[in-house]
């Protein structure tokens, strides 16, 4: 069965993950974690992400800072990393992580039972009905590239390159919603590190037009780095505000979509694609700009080595595949060329 295994062809099974958020209540929102992380290693995911302060909530404004909620962000860390050990997967969640005397917007990488990693986010916005910087400390503030969780010390630093040693090409890096949306992307220096496949953690709450923009911001930015691209935002129970939160999931390759969730949906789902690694080397490796501007602008990036899981059992590829891939399905596309 190894031959008609995806993974054995150079692919990896990826989720955008949207759970039922449960505002302030870290244990409740764990628990739709590990719900998840069960579904997502039942359908073969090796790497599966989780929307911004998915543990905490995003919209809970100064109960960020008040420390029962803190300490129990960090006990559900530790359930949740074990249910990744339990399942054999890698999961990326959302977390509110002091260090020092600031707090810091995270992404929590956790496989093989323990964190792995944890990434605080860039850009803080500030305007409109943003206010983060009121709660957060950018990741430029932090004093040094380790922290202490949990009673282990693990990187701790903007642009993490995550690769696993026993399979070639699965490399990955994380980002939170504003890195995204700025000038600069740091995923973009961590597809220059070798990253083939970018996460992004996000919150966004919806307005008119936004998941267009979301979208073709997720498509453009993964043609740009010859890439892969994750999406997730947060969705149903996220606040009582007077915001709004859709749920939007996506998955790009190269700058085609390859599978996008349901939003404003009332129950947790996942949104599955494999995506196919080796092709995006064989395109860097043919696309001289890349290597060039990796040679220009490319940074040296802490590289955090981990085991995926080896199942190779066979299964049905999970991605669009067309019949005549040369040539548009759609008339209007067809004529249109």
């Amino acid at each position: 069965t190894t031959f008609f295994s995806p993974k054995t062809h150079g692919f990896v099974r990826v989720a955008a993950a949207t759970p039922i958020t449960h505002v302030g209540d870290p244990r409740a929102n764990a628990e739709e974690h590990v719900a998840l992380i069960r579904q997502a290693a039942d359908q073969g995911v090796d790497l599966m992400v989780f929307p911004e302060l998915s543990l905490s909530a995003y919209a809970i404004d100064d109960l960020h800072m008040q420390a029962a909620l803190l300490d129990e962000v960090e006990r559900q860390i530790a359930v949740i990393a074990q249910a990744t050990g339990e399942h054999d997967l890698v999961a990326v969640v959302g977390a509110p992580i002091r260090n020092g005397d600031a707090l810091y917007n995270c992404a929590v990488v956790m496989g093989a039972g323990e964190v792995l990693g944890v990434v605080p986010k860039t850009y803080l916005p500030n305007y409109r009905e943003y206010y983060e910087k009121r709660w957060f400390a950018p990741a430029t503030a932090r004093a040094e590239d380790v922290i202490r969780l949990n009673g282990e010390t693990v990187d701790f630093a903007p642009g993490l390159v995550f690769e696993a040693v026993n399979r070639p090409g699965f490399v990955f890096a994380v980002e939170i919603c504003e890195d995204d949306w700025a000038p600069l992307p740091p995923s973009t220096r961590a597809a220059l590190a070798g990253a083939r496949i970018l996460l992004n953690l996000s919150a966004s709450n919806i307005v008119i037009g936004k998941a267009d923009e979301r979208a073709m911001l997720s498509a453009s930015h993964s043609a740009r780095t010859l890439s892969a691209y994750v999406f997730t935002a947060s969705g149903w129970g996220e606040s009582t505000t007077d915001l709004a939160w859709d749920g939007q999931a996506t998955i790009h390759e190269l700058g085609s979509k390859l599978a996008e969730g349901e939003r404003f949906a009332l129950e947790n789902h996942l949104t599955l694609a494999d995506v196919d690694v080796d092709r995006i080397g064989l395109d860097r490796l043919r696309n001289g700009t890349f290597a060039e501007c990796a040679r220009n602008e490319g940074e040296p990036a802490t590289v955090v080595p981990f085991v995926a899981r080896e199942d190779n059992e066979a299964s049905e590829l999970i991605r669009p595949l067309d019949r005549f891939p040369f040539v548009p399905d759609d008339a209007a596309r067809l004529d249109r060329d």
